[in-house]
């Protein structure tokens, strides 16, 4: 049996690309999934592969990641699919239609010049009535990957990291709270007793790879990254650059733990520290910038069934062309070059 931690990305509705590595990652037996760790976008799909597993091992993950995605807004009748992929243009153009559409650009604008609390509660998060109908009781389990939801305390700009029975709805609702379109989310901390407030846990962890280390985990850590590492295109307008200055923002914490990672491994390497000292993690990624590189804030930020659909089935594919190419690699070697990485 191999067994990995897995790593979950936040980023809005390209998280569509998380549910389809992880669907594709499910169907190995012979993989076992140890603890996952995600922020915003990935902390529901860590709870609803959570909540399924406990209920219904690999079967109900599958079945509860369907049915989260289909709530979102994706279509996965595999009758209609084959038409609507035919019928409509490519992903990149769909982007731009999607980007440039009167609605969005509507509500961007609105966006920008008005703080959420003018709204009061008329704006409400949409994924709020879908967080709520999880089984919670399944979620907190002991039973079933270890969870970490991570989320930013507003005050004190801080990483929170909510784990066990610590994890409600406030929880992952705060995870992928983005303060200009959401009021913080305010609830008692299980762990201050104090009422505390909460933005997206993308700002100080996307997500949060520390907990991951503990010394009763597997070595090998999984990162799903679904904000690009790199784009070749230099943004010009408006959104773009605020995009791209989002992407780099929600990147940053998770290159500065990546960065750390590979000094533990180099000190190791070279004897500086006794093997043992300190954890050896084994690091992998599945990612596909291409594809993101094609998209933008607008399919972000509306569930579009088309994006969602081939969002998925990029994931699917970026999952099984890992497992050809580093299946054997879990628990032997990092299948990345974190030197090459940060050279």
């Amino acid at each position: 049996m191999k067994k990995i931690n897995l790593a979950l990305q936040g980023g809005g509705a390209h998280g569509a690309f998380t549910w389809g590595v992880l669907l594709r990652l499910l169907q190995e037996d012979d993989i076992e999934i140890a603890a996952i760790s995600g922020t915003s976008a990935g902390a529901l799909n860590a709870a609803a592969l959570k909540s399924g597993w406990v209920s219904g091992g690999r079967t109900g993950a599958i079945e509860n990641l369907n049915w989260l995605w289909e709530q979102v807004g994706a279509i996965s009748d595999p009758l209609f699919m084959p038409w609507i992929t035919a019928a409509e243009p490519s992903v990149g153009l769909w982007a731009k239609a999607m980007k440039y559409s009167p609605a969005y650009t509507a509500f961007e604008m609105t966006s920008r010049m008005f703080s959420p609390y003018v709204y009061g509660p008329a704006m409400q998060n949409p994924l709020a009535d879908i967080v709520k109908r999880f089984h919670y009781d399944a979620v907190c389990a002991d039973t079933g990957p270890a969870l970490h939801i991570c989320a930013t305390n507003v005050r004190s700009g801080k990483i929170r990291v909510f784990t066990g029975d610590e994890i409600m709805p406030e929880v992952i609702m705060a995870s992928a709270c983005l303060p200009s379109m959401f009021q913080a989310v305010e609830f008692e901390d299980p762990q201050t007793r104090q009422i505390e407030a909460f933005w997206d846990g993308g700002y100080t962890g996307n997500p949060a790879l520390y907990p991951l280390f503990a010394s009763d985990l597997p070595d090998d850590l999984l990162i799903v990254n679904i904000n690009p590492l790199r784009r070749e295109e230099l943004p010009t307008d408006v959104q773009s650059i605020q995009n791209r200055v989002n992407e780099i923002s929600f990147n940053s914490s998770l290159l500065r733990e990546l960065r750390a990672i590979d000094f533990v491994k180099r000190l190791l390497a070279d004897g500086s520290v006794k093997p043992g000292t300190m954890k050896d993690v084994l690091v992998h990624m599945i990612a596909d910038d291409a594809l993101m590189n094609t998209l933008n804030v607008a399919t972000k930020t509306i569930p579009s069934a088309v994006i969602l659909s081939r969002l998925k089935a990029a994931g699917e594919q970026a999952a099984d062309t890992f497992l050809t190419d580093h299946k054997a690699d879990i628990g032997k070697r990092s299948s990345i070059d974190l030197a090459a990485m940060f050279s």
